[in-house]
């Protein structure tokens, strides 16, 4: 399994009219989470598509437990517990407050698309390079 965090805070405008963060702000600090965590680890998305590949959404689940207010220091855990395959890879997310009270979690399927075609390709060879390490056999 692979896990890593990054941490983000609330600004103003990401919340709605109640101080709470705007429902739809949490697919964003997924994407940072794992175009940060990608970058951590050496892949970077925009080498990945000058190469053809593209890594759209295919399906965004996201659960809210409790509200993130502005100026909360997030920390947002990003997971993989299981090795990509196939055309897929699934993340999953933990949102926790500084008091570490978990107020959100979600999941993002993505899939490797040859960016000529507009088909699934299969996972690109430097995302198994990276990550296959933290699976065992």
């Amino acid at each position: 399994m692979f896990e890593s965090e990054v941490q983000i805070r609330v600004r103003y405008a990401e919340t709605d009219q109640m101080g709470y963060v705007y429902y739809g702000n949490y697919g964003a600090y997924y994407e940072v989470a794992r175009t940060e965590v990608f970058r951590r680890l050496g892949i970077h998305y925009k080498e990945m598509e000058a190469t053809g590949t593209m890594m759209p959404v295919l399906e965004l689940k996201c659960k809210y437990l409790r509200p993130a207010k502005y100026d909360d220091l997030l920390t947002i855990k990003l997971l993989l517990k299981h090795k990509p395959k196939g055309s897929r890879i699934l993340f999953e997310y933990e949102v926790y407050n500084e008091e570490q009270t978990l107020l959100n979690i979600g999941e993002t399927t993505m899939v490797f698309v040859d960016m000529k075609t507009g088909k699934p390709t299969a996972v690109p060879e430097l995302i198994h390079e990276k990550l296959d390490p933290y699976f065992s056999a």
